[in-house]
C-alpha cells in the first residue's frame, strides 16, 4: 500500500483508527493478536546438524567418502584389519568439515554482534491519554508522538509536523537530513526518499516534532522488507566452488572408468574378482586427491582470519575467493564512500571565493554559528548537521561566542520561510540581527543581489548552499517583520559531505586491479554525480541513472544496457537487487 497517495482522513478510516485520541486499549491488543508483534523476523536458522552434514556436498567429498566405505568393508570382508586407508580419508574429510563449521560459526556471531537500530519504547496516545508502551506492541492504527532524538519505532503517516526533520541515511542514503510535513499526497510511485509525509521505521528525528499514524510493523515495514529481501536471497557458487566441483567431477568420473578398465582387464587375466577389485579401489582412492578439499579449507580459513584483522567479516568462507575474482564492486555513499558528515567546504561573497581561514571568511562562520540552534557539550556538537558543520568550521568556540553576543530574540526557520532570525545584544548596546536560510529567499530581503550567479555555481557543484546576512540597530522595532528587511548581504557558504580520504585511492586501485566501481545510492543525483567525479567513478562515457528511469526499464534493458552506467541515483532497495542481478548476468 502507497500510503502517501492518500490524505489523513483517508488513512485514518482505512486503518479504523482517531487521529486525535488514538485505538482503544482492547483494539490494539485484538490487532497485536493479529498482527503480531513489531519485531524483525530473524532468518530462519539451519540446525547444528544440518550445517555440519552441508560440508559433505561436494562432489570430490563425496566419491571419497564412498571410497572409504568401499575400503572399510572389503578389509572387513578380507579380515586383513588394514583399515588405515578408509581412517585416514575420513579423518580429513571430518577435519575439512569442522573447520569451514567453525569458521561460519564465528562470522554469525560476529554479525549478531553487529545488529542495533532498535527503538525499544514508543510514546502512543491510545484512550485519548499518552502513554509509553513497548515498541514490540505497536499495532498498524496506533497513533504515535515523535520529538528530537527519537527513533521512528514503526513506518508512519504523519498527521501533525513542526518544523520536523528525519535522517532516513541508513535506508535511502541520503546524508541530510529530510523535510517531513504531514499536508499533501505524493503519486504512486513516488521513490522513498521523496515520500515527505512519511517516516519510516529505525530512521531517527533530529529535529522538530509530530504525530503519525501506524501504517505497517514488523515485517511489512519497508525496513522490513529489505531484511526479507536480504534472507530470501540465495547464494550463489563461488568461482572456485564452481571450479572445484567441475575438477571433482572429472576426476571422479575419470578414476572411476578407468578402474572399470583395469578391472575388467584383470578379469581377462584370470585375476580373482575381489583381488582385482581392491585393486581398481586403491586406484580411485590415489587418483583422487583428498587433500585437496583440506587444503583449500585451510587456504579460505587464513584469508578469512586476515579479513577479519582488517575488521572485514566474511560470513561463508568460500565467498573469501570471491574477492579475488571481483570484476564489479557495487557500493553505497553515504557513509561508505563519503564521511556522513556535512562539512564545510566553500565560502563565497559576491565578488568571489574566500578561504576559510581568511579573517572575512571566519567573521562570516560567526555570524552563522551565532544564528545556530546547535549545542556544545563535553566538546561534541549536538543538533542538525548543517549548523554542526558551521561550528565545526569556525575558529571561535560558540560557548564563547553565545556569552560575548547573548542572544535576545529568535524567528525561528520553517519550511514555508526557509530562513532563520537571531538578535543579539552587543557590547555598545545596540543589536545585531543575524539571518541564515537559502539563498534565493534571503537574497529577497537585502539590498544587494548581487550574488545570484555565485549561488547558482555553487549549486551546480551539488554544494548545499546557506546565504548569511545581518544589520545593526540601535534600538529593536515594534513590528518584528521589520527585522528582517534591508539586511546587508555578509556571503555565501557551501557544505558537502565529502569523500572519506582513503576512497579516492581505493577507487583507483580498483581501476588498476580490473574492477569497476559502481555507486549506488538513494541521494540525489546532481550529489551523486559530485562525489562520483570526485572519487573517480563517474568518468567519460559513463552515465547516471535514477531510479525513476529504472522503472521504465525492464531487466532484460537493464541488463543488456548495464555497462553504461556507474552512478544509479534516488534508487530504492529493490532497485539495489535489480541492478546487482543485472550486472551478475552480463558478467556471465
Amino acid at each position: 500500500m502507497e500510503w502517501q497517495c492518500l490524505t489523513k482522513a483517508e488513512c485514518e478510516k482505512r486503518l479504523g483508527t482517531n487521529a486525535h485520541n488514538g485505538l482503544s486499549s482492547r483494539e490494539s491488543r485484538n490487532r497485536l493478536r493479529e498482527y503480531g508483534k513489531n519485531e524483525l523476523e530473524p532468518p530462519k536458522k539451519k540446525s547444528f546438524m544440518r550445517r555440519f552434514l552441508a560440508q559433505f556436498s561436494d562432489f570430490m567429498v563425496i566419491v571419497l567418502l564412498i571410497a572409504a566405505g568401499i575400503s572399510f568393508i572389503t578389509s572387513y570382508l578380507q579380515k586383513d584389519d588394514d583399515y588405515i586407508d578408509a581412517i585416514i580419508i575420513l579423518a580429513i574429510v571430518v577435519i575439512n568439515a569442522i573447520t569451514g563449521l567453525v569458521q561460519e560459526s564465528r562470522a554469525e556471531k560476529a554479525i549478531e554482534a553487529l545488529k542495533k537500530m532498535s527503538s525499544p519504547h514508543a510514546h502512543v496516545i491510545r484512550d485519548g491519554v499518552e502513554r509509553t508502551v513497548a515498541a514490540a506492541e505497536l499495532v498498524p492504527g496506533d497513533l504515535v508522538l515523535l520529538k528530537a532524538g527519537d527513533l521512528v519505532p514503526a513506518d508512519l503517516r504523519l498527521t501533525e509536523s513542526y518544523d520536523l526533520k528525519a535522517e532516513e541515511s541508513a535506508l535511502t542514503g541520503e546524508s541530510l537530513p529530510v523535510s517531513k510535513r504531514a499536508e499533501g499526497t505524493y503519486p504512486s510511485g513516488t521513490p522513498l526518499g521523496d515520500r515527505r509525509n512519511l517516516l519510516f521505521s529505525t530512521s531517527s528525528i533530529t529535529s522538530g516534532h509530530g504525530m503519525g499514524i501506524v501504517t505497517a510493523t514488523a515485517m511489512q515495514t519497508e525496513v522490513g522488507r529489505i531484511a526479507h529481501m536480504i534472507s530470501s536471497q540465495e547464494s550463489p557458487q563461488t568461482p572456485l566452488q564452481r571450479k572445484l566441483e567441475q575438477t571433482g567431477r572429472w576426476l571422479g568420473i575419470g578414476a572411476l572408468v578407468i578402474c572399470a578398465v583395469i578391472f575388467i582387464m584383470g578379469l581377462f587375466q584370470h585375476v580373482q574378482p575381489l583381488e582385482m577389485f581392491l585393486i581398481s579401489i586403491s586406484l580411485a582412492v590415489a587418483a583422487i586427491p583428498e587433500g585437496l578439499p583440506a587444503v583449500v579449507t585451510i587456504v579460505l580459513a587464513i584469508g578469512v582470519r586476515r579479513m577479519a584483522a582488517k575488521r572485514g567479516i566474511v560470513r561463508r568462507m568460500p565467498a573469501v575467493e570471491t574477492l579475488g575474482s571481483a570484476s564489479v564492486i557495487c557500493s553505497d555513499k553515504t557513509g561508505t564512500l563519503t564521511q556522513n558528515r556535512m562539512t564545510v567546504v566553500e565560502l563565497a561573497t559576491a565578488s568571489g571565493k574566500l578561504r576559510l581561514d581568511s579573517s572575512e571568511g571566519q567573521n562570516l562562520l560567526k555570524l552563522a554559528v551565532l544564528c545556530n540552534n546547535c549545542t556544545v557539550s563535553g566538546g561534541n556538537v549536538h543538533g542538525d548537521p548543517t549548523e554542526a558543520a558551521l561550528v565545526h568550521a569556525t575558529s571561535t568556540s560558540k560557548v564563547e561566542l553565545d556569552a560575548l553576543y547573548p542572544r535576545v530574540l529568535e524567528i525561528p526557520f520553517t519550511s514555508e520561510r526557509k530562513m532563520m532570525t537571531t538578535v543579539h545584544r552587543l557590547a555598545n548596546g545596540q543589536y545585531r540581527v543575524i539571518s541564515k536560510g537559502a539563498p534565493d529567499v534571503l537574497l529577497a530581503h537585502c539590498t544587494s543581489r548581487s550574488a545570484s550567479s555565485q549561488n547558482e555555481a555553487m549549486a551546480r557543484r551539488a554544494l548545499r548552499v546557506l546565504g548569511v546576512a545581518y544589520k545593526d540597530l540601535p534600538a529593536l522595532p515594534k513590528d518584528r517583520e521589520d527585522l528582517e528587511k534591508n539586511l546587508n548581504f555578509c556571503g555565501l557558504i557551501g557544505m558537502i559531505d565529502p569523500p572519506r580520504p582513503e576512497a579516492k585511492e581505493a577507487v583507483a586501485l580498483c581501476r588498476r586491479a580490473g574492477i569497476r566501481p559502481i555507486m549506488i545510492t538513494g541521494d540525489h543525483a546532481a550529489t551523486a554525480a559530485a562525489i562520483a567525479k570526485d572519487l573517480g567513478i563517474l568518468t567519460p562515457g559513463t552515465s547516471v541513472m535514477t531510479g525513476e528511469e529504472l522503472n521504465r526499464t525492464n531487466q532484460q534493458e537493464l541488463t543488456r544496457d548495464i555497462y553504461q552506467y556507474t552512478v544509479f541515483a534516488r534508487v530504492s532497495p529493490e532497485h539495489k537487487v535489480r541492478i546487482v542481478q543485472a550486472f551478475q548476468r552480463a558478467a556471465r
